[in-house]
């Protein structure tokens, strides 16, 4: 492992630390590098800010395993894991949800999302004999990013206690066979 990643690593257990007894909002970069040993400069060599910093914990930790669930058959268990992971971590992940970093984390959960969502309506679309526009499709995609992402934050507000597996099958139940639905309502003439 490089200095760098060590480095980073280390930066990112401090903050996950101080994140179990303080407010993201009130963690300062002071702080944070008192508790691992680094300096400011070296930081900021890594990070622009403690939102970098968080935003890189959630991409190594969850995000950089999901590209396997970008598919028809794998987006329920991809979904159940980042809501098995944010169980898993629901202090941290409740103290960004609550704190002034809330649109961080959405922006970055939606991007998710949406990232698994738009593979969904391709691989539908590739089976259907019309295709669809790539507006229509990214127009679907967005839509079914921003109900899911809803749902993650109905599910945060409620202190993440619901089993996971219920989540996921709501919204699997809510999904099934609606998009291949919306991309017949999109249908232009066929590819050549």
């Amino acid at each position: 492992m490089s200095y760098s990643q060590v480095t980073k690593n280390a930066l990112a257990r401090s903050l996950k630390k101080l994140m179990l007894t303080k407010p993201l909002h009130k963690i300062t970069i002071q702080q944070l590098t008192g508790d691992c040993g680094v300096t400011r400069h070296t930081f900021y060599n890594h990070f622009k800010d403690i939102y970098e910093l968080l935003g890189w914990v959630y991409q190594t930790e969850i995000i950089g395993d999901l590209g396997q669930y970008h598919n028809c058959t794998g987006w329920k268990q991809g979904f159940l894991s980042v809501l098995y992971y944010t169980q898993s971590n629901k202090t941290i992940c409740l103290n960004t949800f609550h704190s002034l970093g809330r649109e961080h984390l959405e922006g970055f959960l939606y991007g998710v999302i949406y990232g698994v969502i738009i593979k969904v309506v391709e691989e539908l679309d590739a089976q259907e004999r019309e295709r669809a526009s790539r507006q229509a499709k990214q127009e679907i995609a967005d839509f079914y990013a921003l109900a899911v992402l809803e749902q993650v934050i109905h599910w945060l507000k409620a202190g993440a206690d619901t089993d996971p597996v219920q989540v996921v099958d709501k919204v699997a139940r809510i999904m099934d066979g609606s998009i291949s639905r919306g991309l017949a309502n999109y249908q232009t003439t066929p590819v050549q």
